[in-house]
């Protein structure tokens, strides 16, 4: 049997990064006592998949929108909210950044303090 248990994002103070989606996530919890200055589990409330960070030392944030001759971006987080703009600024207010490029008109393209892309966005009804 195999299970994903998190995405793992490398950060220069994993700490840090993950004080800010345990912020920005309500009710994410470190994961049975995996909280160090260098590895940190998180995951949602009732359990499942939770997110991870690293220390790397040698971190380079990836580039938004992508280019040829910088650090690609291999993973972002999309993430559901109720109320885009609300939403939107508690992020910002936490520390997280707007980005300069923003594709869609009912997404928003943010990066996390270690300079990850992450999307907001809320589901359209059908």
């Amino acid at each position: 049997m195999m299970r994903l248990t998190a995405a793992v994002l490398d950060a220069p103070r994993a700490r840090e990064l993950a004080d800010f989606y345990l912020r920005l996530l309500p009710g994410w919890r470190v994961w049975r006592g995996q909280d160090g200055q260098d590895w940190v589990h998180i995951r949602p409330p009732g359990g499942g998949t939770g997110l991870a960070f690293q220390t790397e030392p040698a971190y380079r944030p990836p580039a938004w929108p992508s280019a040829a001759d910088r650090q690609q971006m291999m993973i972002h987080l999309d993430i559901e909210v109720d109320d885009l703009e609300r939403e939107t600024a508690r992020a910002v207010a936490e520390g997280a950044r707007l980005a300069e490029f923003q594709p869609q008109d009912d997404v928003r393209v943010l990066l996390d303090p270690a300079g990850h892309p992450f999307c907001l966005y809320t589901e359209t009804p059908q």
